[in-house]
């Protein structure tokens, strides 16, 4: 290996080999590119949402939207599909096999990248981007049961890790790509840019991946089981308090998200530049994955994402207090957003295993249900927050106090007040 290889490479080469009888549930891929393989199937949905922020201003002149809050809408739309695509989706595939599954969801995502692309009128477009956001929900849960099917213990955790340094970078370039798009094309070919990485992620699934739930494996999810398992998972204190309190930070995020091209580009006048401010906020939750894995084991879950919400919240009413005094220029608020953004990376991933903690026996469906509502909650809270904006950083700011306070006390009623205690 020469020098010069990159430091997601070179912790490629070093990872651990697959043992004979895991690599043999997804031949004829070997362990690289199985990993390449998951790690690209994660990128279809964060690349379908940050690729476009720079092209929303072109998008909304070429289609007639005159309200520069309305455009926002093909934001939203989308997470509303994919939350509703989560729901049943890993039932599905228990059902019918991974592979089926996997790639009716990518014809569907392709589909509607292309009805995206020849979209006439804004309400085209919204169809399209809900339908893509549905078919989306198959790569992003199927991809997680194709890794187990295959992998257990620390051979799934270092496979799901290796996947996640390649897909934490999509966030951090993908506006970088939008805004190289729309200097040399039209809007529409971001969309048949997504189209063509779907159809690619397609061919290759289909005559590389194969069936990895075995025939015996399977099994029927009948209306009554189902119904079962969604009331277990909504009767279960735990779960239920924080699912609702990841939606509440995900809607946090979701709100920067479909603000950020307005505040950056527009209010802050960065222009063509917006998109290393959104790269300086993604690297931010990057770095938030890293230090979660180091000092969750020493903290414990619960202490560690109960002060990281204290602290979001402590940062969220300093930003306010900046805004309404005049004094929020673009260095503070790159910084303190910076920030809150890396709280929120910290949050969400502890939420996610707290919530999924008491229901190994149905943790599939419990995790179709963990995505479904902190994405359908994110969509709402984070689309409120984006069409609050007024030319100002305050429906943001103020929001982000509403939110910190809220999910303290989800948690405060979750955990019965017993609130930064170690635990699991």
């Amino acid at each position: 290996m020469n020098d010069t290889a990159s430091p997601a490479s070179r912790a490629a080469a070093h990872a651990p080999v697959a043992a004979p009888d895991d690599a043999a549930r997804h031949a004829p891929m070997r362990f690289g590119e199985f990993v390449a393989m998951v790690a690209a199937l994660m990128a279809l949905n964060a690349l379908a949402i940050d690729v476009m922020l720079p092209a929303l201003q072109d998008i909304g002149a070429a289609l007639g939207v005159a309200d520069p809050n309305d455009r926002q809408a093909i934001l939203p739309v989308y997470l509303l599909g994919f939350a509703i695509g989560q729901f049943l989706i890993g039932s599905v595939s228990d059902r019918f096999g991974r592979r089926a599954v996997l790639i009716a969801g990518l014809l569907f995502y392709v589909a509607a990248a292309l009805l995206c692309t020849l979209a006439p009128t804004f309400e085209a477009l919204l169809l399209g981007r809900f339908v893509q956001g549905l078919a989306s929900a198959a790569p992003r849960v199927v991809t997680i049961s194709i890794v187990r099917d295959c992998y257990g213990g620390r051979r799934m955790a270092s496979v799901l890790s290796l996947a996640m340094m390649f897909f934490l970078v999509v966030p951090v370039i993908a506006p970088a790509i939008g805004q190289a798009i729309v200097l040399v094309a039209p809007w529409r070919a971001i969309f048949g840019l997504l189209a063509l990485y779907g159809l690619g992620m397609l061919l290759w699934t289909a005559t590389r991946l194969p069936e990895t739930l075995a025939p015996e494996r399977r099994r029927s999810v009948g209306p009554r089981a189902l119904a079962a398992a969604f009331r277990e998972v909504f009767a279960t204190r735990q779960t239920l308090g924080y699912a609702l309190a990841g939606g509440t930070m995900f809607g946090a995020m979701f709100g920067f998200i479909v603000s950020a091209e307005q505040i950056f580009a527009e209010l802050y006048g960065l222009g063509a530049l917006f998109p290393l401010a959104f790269a300086a906020m993604a690297l931010s939750m990057s770095l938030s994955s890293l230090i979660n894995s180091r000092l969750v084991g020493r903290l414990g879950m619960r202490r560690l994402s109960h002060g990281a919400v204290a602290t979001f919240t402590a940062i969220s009413l300093a930003l306010l207090a900046l805004e309404l005094a005049g004094a929020l220029t673009l260095a503070p608020l790159m910084i303190l957003l910076g920030g809150v953004m890396f709280l929120v990376g910290m949050i969400f991933s502890n939420f996610n295993a707290l919530a999924l903690e008491p229901m190994g026996h149905i943790a599939g469906t419990a995790s179709s249900v963990f995505g479904s509502v902190t994405t359908l909650m994110a969509a709402l809270m984070g689309g409120a927050i984006g069409q609050a904006y007024d030319g100002t950083v305050l429906p943001l700011v103020a929001g982000y106090v509403v939110l910190g306070l809220t999910t303290l006390a989800i948690l405060l009623v979750t955990e019965k007040g017993r609130l930064f205690e170690r635990g699991a």
